[in-house]
């Protein structure tokens, strides 16, 4: 099933996510629901808080990437609470987007190794390191389980210049190939 993805000014996007577990109701229905909706709009990342729900869980299939970057084939995982445990390696710019602020895409500086401890959907603990662009698209999703979008990683002046698109976002303005569920936050 296809689920609506919230724009940028959903309160949902700003909540520190909770964790679940394996007990949570239809997880693996949920997770199918997810990777169906993140396909049908063309991303490569989808969190929980997207789809307003504000729990510890994120799918990234990498698959779009594997022709620029090899180490993205066959990357296709669940997280479930997922903790860093270390970033390093070198800082480098992308150009991120993201489903919950369509039409708009910035250079964001990210570590390009990330060590994570995670869930999979059967609740199987694993460690991984993660690097290059996987890295990247883990290090976007994480974001969202922590409350935080990618703009909030660029300087103040950057964000100022892009208000009038982000409150176009948040009220609606904006034009998607996908469902999404708008929410204007002003009374």
């Amino acid at each position: 099933m296809i689920l609506p993805i919230v724009g940028y000014g959903s309160p949902v996007l700003r909540k520190i996510t909770q964790q679940i577990d394996k007990d949570y109701p239809q997880l693996l229905e949920l997770v199918d629901n997810m990777f169906e909706t993140m396909y049908i709009a063309n991303g490569v990342g989808l969190a929980a808080p997207q789809i307003d729900l504000p729990i510890s869980l994120a799918v990234i299939d990498a698959q779009p990437f594997k022709e620029n970057y090899p180490e993205a084939d066959g990357f296709k995982r669940v997280f479930i609470n997922p903790v860093v445990i270390e970033e390093s390696g070198e800082k480098w710019m992308f150009e991120e987007g993201c489903l919950s602020l369509p039409e708009l895409h910035e250079e964001v500086s990210r570590y390009s190794n990330v060590l994570v401890r995670y869930f999979d959907e059967n609740f199987n603990e694993k460690e991984e390191l993660l690097t290059g662009i996987r890295a990247r698209i883990f290090q976007h999703e994480f974001d969202h389980l922590q409350g935080k979008v990618f703009v909030d990683r660029l300087s103040s002046i950057r964000r100022t210049l892009l208000r009038r698109k982000l409150n176009d976002i948040s009220n609606g303005r904006v034009q998607t190939s996908y469902k999404m569920k708008r929410i204007n936050t002003r009374k």
